[in-house]
């Protein structure tokens, strides 16, 4: 993920831009056609460029969402847990956000920016989150097939 993540950062802003306008413009169109819209190539550009900057801070919270989940996932898995998970999963996600806005200051026609950093935490705390939440419920799951009930089954199993 963080892979991805550099090599998007290391591609020029016209053609990062490109690939964001493509994804708006595939958005609009798509949108267009299932509501019979109607709509002209030059709505639809019009429309497309409405979109351009929620979907490029769209992306950005997605990547940092994915990278938190890889980070979190097995941290939980080695009982890293609670305040801890949320601090070192956040600190691993928002430096590493940092420091690939510091990369994009390398690549012509990019630059750092504080809010990227700030939009990108957000995916990562939500993905944090997700984890804390998938995992904890699927351990304290009353169903029976969780950790718990995995103890109480054992327990009788030696009377």
């Amino acid at each position: 993920m963080m892979y991805l993540i550099y090599s998007f950062s290391a591609q020029t802003g016209e053609v990062s831009g490109n690939l964001s306008y493509k994804i708006s413009y595939q958005i609009v169109e798509t949108k267009n056609e299932i509501l019979n819209e109607n709509k002209t190539y030059d709505e639809l550009a019009s429309a497309a460029d409405g979109i351009h900057y929620y979907v490029r801070k769209a992306a950005h919270m997605t990547e940092y969402f994915l990278l938190a989940i890889a980070i979190s996932f097995p941290l939980y898995v080695y009982g890293v847990r609670g305040i801890w998970l949320m601090l070192l999963a956040g600190i691993v996600c928002v430096g590493f956000a940092g420091l690939d806005e510091y990369h994009q200051s390398f690549v012509a026609n990019r630059g750092p920016s504080v809010k990227d950093v700030g939009i990108d935490s957000i995916g990562a705390f939500l993905g944090i989150l997700l984890v804390q939440m998938f995992c904890w419920s699927t351990l304290h799951n009353p169903s029976g097939s969780g950790r718990h009930s995995s103890k109480k089954k054992s327990k009788k199993r030696h009377h």
